[in-house]
């Protein structure tokens, strides 16, 4: 038996910490705003005539060999898969493990999560008892708290398991997930107008997340301040993106970034500020690193509303980007969550809380 897992990677807007166990309680519920993009992470599992476990990372090379699911060591690179395999594989079956993120290593793009969310999904399909996306959301922000050795945010795992534009909202009873663009038209107006590219200095969202909390809880300096002020540019995103206001979204996404850099020392670079600089010159009308900060991938906005203007600005900022030593990272909004497949064939796709079931492949 094969099964097949993919999950969208994503570009967190606004409102990035405030998913973090227990700050959003602190600020009486939090708001995150991403977008799912098509840079993807997937894992194949192929069961066994014996118990072994066999992992292998395709995108890092590292390897991990077991009797047994029970006797998978943990610590190193794969901690985190060897922790999901052993919560949900009980069986009396062996396994071969592939995963492998498209994202460089510290993109900031949700790597880690979406896999995790790509293969507790293709465990589930294999597993007697069957657990609910919620389910596994919730057991994954705990397995990955295990693995980094502090609080964990949540927000990554919404888009790898559901896809499209969000909002998600945390709160003290219960999460959920607002879907804010559903027209076809405006999600291509957003694609167009979002630049996305690898600044060449991975990042460590674990140390940059755990500033952050430790800077609140102690009240450092504007910390507490600019959270605050996080929390209400995360809700008028919100309404740019129901509203399809580009204009208000690129002010924004800048507001969002000065709030940002102030949380916590390193969440700018000399890097960072240079390509910042050189985005901003070329034409684009704000940007901000993606996930915690202190490197990764850079998101830019720009705001044309003429096409042709548009084109050539785009043009101009990535060639800026480029020249400053960045990589332009091309992507699309993925419409839809975590996609598995069994034997070849589609097994189920989450969007907006709902499993739709995909279409058989062709033989071919």
């Amino acid at each position: 038996m094969e099964v097949r897992a993919t999950a969208p990677n994503r570009i967190d807007l606004a409102g990035g910490t405030l998913d973090l166990y227990p700050l959003y309680l602190f600020e009486d519920g939090g708001v995150t705003v991403n977008v799912a993009i098509n840079v993807e992470s997937r894992v194949t599992i192929q069961t066994r005539k014996d118990r072994e476990i066999h992992i292998y990372s395709l995108d890092t090379g590292a390897q991990r060999h077991s009797v047994d699911a029970a006797h998978l060591e943990l610590g190193g690179d794969l901690d985190l898969v060897a922790r999901v395999l052993k919560f949900y594989h009980h069986q009396d079956l062996g396994l071969d493990v592939y995963t492998e993120n498209a994202a460089p290593k510290g993109s900031g793009l949700g790597a880690s999560s979406a896999l995790l969310i790509a293969l507790s999904h293709a465990l589930n399909v294999l597993g007697v008892d069957r657990r609910s996306e919620q389910e596994i959301i919730r057991v994954g922000a705990n397995l990955e708290a295990q693995t980094i050795r502090i609080p964990t945010g949540k927000q990554d795992y919404y888009p790898a398991t559901y896809g499209g534009v969000n909002a998600i909202w945390f709160d003290v009873d219960r999460e959920r997930v607002e879907r804010l663009i559903v027209s076809e038209e405006t999600m291509e107006a957003l694609e167009q107008r979002l630049i996305l590219s690898f600044t060449g200095e991975p990042h460590d969202s674990a140390v940059t997340n755990w500033g952050m909390l430790r800077a609140y809880i102690e009240n450092q300096g504007r910390t507490v301040a600019n959270m605050k002020r996080i929390k209400q540019t995360a809700l008028a995103m919100r309404q740019a993106l129901l509203d399809g206001d580009f204009q208000a979204l690129a002010a924004l996404l800048a507001a969002e970034w000065e709030n940002r850099r102030g949380l916590a020392p390193g969440v700018a670079t000399p890097t960072t500020d240079r390509l910042m600089e050189a985005a901003r010159q070329a034409g684009a009308s704000a940007s901000k690193l993606c996930g915690a900060g202190g490197g990764g991938c850079m998101v830019s906005v720009l705001s044309e509303s003429d096409p042709e203007e548009l084109a050539v600005a785009r043009q101009r900022v990535e060639e800026a980007l480029t020249a400053e030593g960045a990589r332009i990272m091309p992507f699309q909004i993925a419409r839809s969550g975590v996609l598995l497949e069994v034997n070849g064939y589609g097994h189920g796709r989450m969007t907006a809380g709902v499993s739709r079931v995909a279409e058989p492949k062709k033989a071919s």
